[in-house]
């Protein structure tokens, strides 16, 4: 059984006008209806009710222009909420980028950066990423990244660009979304060269959809104390408990799930 309290470490937040515009484009461009139709108050507050401890949610700017004003918001509800904990915006268009990152990450509960490179349409391996990088590293601070391939992919995901940033930052601390879906045996392999990375099952074990976790538990017990459970919420086109009854299905060790479930993301936001 999953521990009575959990830790959550892949939610969504977003100012409520955002959040709806996000919703709209997910059913306008693959079909995607969002079943949790919630302001950012009503998100939190479900999940606490559903026995979350913690909340580790992140946003992206998907233009430029945008980030700034959604770290604003993020420290206002850092304020509110003191189990909250926070991957910020960040687009490197932005001239005063690295300004407003050092800015937004110096608050004890921001964990780092998110960088979702499929919606943002620039590669990891981008130069102009490279002073994001040695800031979040100066900073001992984390990246959550959706790199994968998956469940859509294009021409700035994947494990090779990802590889080629981890050659030159070895040192990095990232979260990978996903387990790296769809390549899942090329990010665990990393697992073994690259103490920084941990991954996160968000998306990955929801049953009868493409493109889901399928290799077995092996390696979820092999690698038990680098997994994150994460929900994706209120991203869902299918109930959040849906996902937690598929992972806790699969039979793993009460000491896996407890990893999985809180002990890990305890120890990550804990030390951020």
């Amino acid at each position: 059984m999953i521990p009575e309290a959990i830790i959550d470490s892949h939610v969504h937040l977003f100012p409520d006008k955002l959040f709806r515009a996000i919703g709209d484009y997910f059913l306008e461009q693959y079909g995607w209806r969002l079943i949790y139709q919630l302001n950012y108050r009503d998100c939190i507050d479900l999940l606490i009710r559903a026995g979350v401890e913690r909340i580790v949610y992140s946003n992206y700017a998907h233009r430029p222009g945008i980030a700034r004003e959604i770290n604003r918001w993020n420290l206002q509800v850092l304020g509110e909420y003191s189990n909250l904990f926070c991957f910020a915006a960040y687009h490197p268009g932005d001239g005063d980028a690295l300004r407003y990152a050092e800015e937004v990450m110096a608050h004890p509960r921001t964990m780092g950066i998110k960088l979702h490179f499929l919606v943002q349409r620039f590669a990891p391996d981008d130069e102009r990423l490279f002073p994001l990088y040695e800031l979040v590293i100066e900073k001992k601070k984390r990246l959550l990244l959706h790199v994968g391939t998956g469940p859509i992919g294009n021409e700035f995901v994947g494990l090779e660009r990802f590889t080629r940033v981890l050659e030159r930052y070895p040192e990095l601390s990232v979260n990978v979304a996903h387990l790296g879906a769809l390549e899942y045996r090329g990010f665990f392999a990393l697992l073994d060269h690259y103490p920084g990375i941990m991954m996160d099952t968000a998306f990955t074990f929801l049953p009868n959809l493409p493109g889901g976790y399928d290799l077995g538990i092996d390696l979820l017990e092999r690698y038990h104390d680098r997994i994150l459970y994460g929900s994706d919420f209120p991203f869902l086109i299918v109930s959040r408990d849906t996902e937690i009854e598929s992972l806790v299905s699969l039979g793993l060790s009460s000491r896996s799930l407890e990893s999985i479930f809180r002990n890990n993301a305890r120890w990550m936001t804990d030390h951020c």
